[in-house]
């Protein structure tokens, strides 16, 4: 299964906790279409159909992803050989 880049995972996270909570507040039909699309792209991105398993997908997939934190100097180094 293609895994998120998880820097996009989290954006997308983010933008959709966003546009949820404006759209609560303004509720128009702009604010719904935004909705929307990053409701359907994060479906798309986590290979889901629904918004509560994209987030679950989404959280479970974070989770799994180390945190740049935790890399040690050795595993970040790329070495070239010719």
């Amino acid at each position: 299964m293609l895994m998120a880049n998880p820097a996009t995972l989290r954006n997308l996270v983010k933008r959709y906790e966003a546009l949820r909570s404006a759209h609560a507040r303004l509720g128009n039909s702009e604010s719904s279409r935004k909705l929307d699309d990053v409701s359907y792209t994060l479906c798309v991105t986590t290979g889901t159909r629904t918004v509560p398993d994209a987030l679950a997908a989404a959280a479970a997939q974070l989770r799994a992803v180390p945190s740049a934190g935790s890399l040690t100097p050795a595993t970040t180094e790329v070495q070239l050989t010719a």
